[in-house]
């Protein structure tokens, strides 16, 4: 992973910052780009792309990793405002089963006969709550050009219950397939190691 972030520095710096923050829905200041990533505002210094926290922490490989990916891959495209699966995505249908295995699945086992648990672990994560496509649909932003949604239809005594983490037409535009499974991922953790899944 660390060769892959340097060759990521390498493919950045020859572009312009403010060109960059303009495609992911950032700021550029004095060389350093600052963008909303899981709700908190990350900082990147062109000079080092080494990504830093509000409080100036250091940031994980994997988290770095995919800011940078998402910094080289996006070109700019505003969200479509319309939801997809995962099969969906641009070279998602060969990996879609797996993915359903380690979010749909995991998020249907954990709160399908618990939607009050489902709702307040979202809202504990800074969901928004939404009309459809499932009876409980939250949006997420885990950054600002890639909207994710989180459905679950509770089960019932005749259906079992089913839950899928969606993604914005346009996320394609701005991951590649690989990282938007990791960001589906990574909301599916968010929501069961919250206040509201106990």
């Amino acid at each position: 992973m660390l060769d892959q972030i340097e060759r990521l520095r390498v493919d950045l710096r020859r572009v312009d910052p403010v060109v960059v923050a303009g495609r992911v829905g950032g700021v550029c200041s004095d060389g350093v780009v600052v963008l909303d990533y899981w709700g908190k505002a990350v900082s990147l210094p062109w000079e080092t792309l080494n990504p830093v926290g509000p409080s100036g922490e250091a940031l994980s490989a994997f988290d770095t990793a995919m800011l940078l990916h998402h910094l080289r891959w996006s070109d700019g495209s505003a969200p479509a405002g319309q939801w997809i699966s995962f099969r969906e995505l641009p070279g998602g249908e060969f990996y879609h089963q797996a993915y359903l295995g380690y979010t749909g699945r995991r998020l249907a086992e954990a709160f399908g006969g618990r939607p009050d648990a489902f709702d307040a672990s979202s809202a504990s994560v800074s969901g928004e709550r939404l009309h459809g496509p499932a009876p409980h649909t939250w949006r997420f932003a885990p950054l600002p050009r890639i909207p994710l949604a989180a459905c679950l239809w509770p089960g019932d005594d005749e259906l079992p219950a089913q839950a899928s983490v969606l993604f914005d037409a346009h996320a394609g535009h701005h991951l590649p397939v690989d990282g938007l499974a990791l960001l589906g991922a990574g909301l599916t953790g968010r929501l069961l190691h919250t206040p509201g899944r106990s």
